[in-house]
């Protein structure tokens, strides 16, 4: 079933950040990772979330989980943890059939 990875963050050094999205777009496609969303100044309906919301489909939740502990995303992870504080989720799609 398909998964989403659902991070939200506030960038805190933006110099320290700005080699992570380039970096991290090529690790995506090992793991069948697409891009969906990505936006700088996400705007709040409800609560406080941060202004960097990315959402990334996977075609399972375990292909997401292989893709956030493999050695090519680790290996470059640090460029947003390290710059940015914030929340990294995986949620499984929606299926309405029972």
């Amino acid at each position: 079933m398909t998964a989403y990875l659902v991070a939200s963050y506030t960038i805190t050094d933006p110099e320290g950040y700005a080699p992570y999205p380039e970096a991290v777009a090529p690790t995506l496609a090992p793991f069948g990772g697409e891009l969906i969303a990505a936006d700088f100044e996400s705007v709040a309906l409800e609560g406080e979330p941060h202004p960097v919301t990315v959402l990334v489909r996977f075609p399972s939740s375990q292909a997401a989980h292989d893709w956030h502990t493999s050695e090519a995303y680790r290996a470059i992870c640090h460029l947003r943890t390290d710059h940015s504080t914030g929340t990294v989720a995986i949620t499984e799609g929606w299926d309405p059939q029972p």
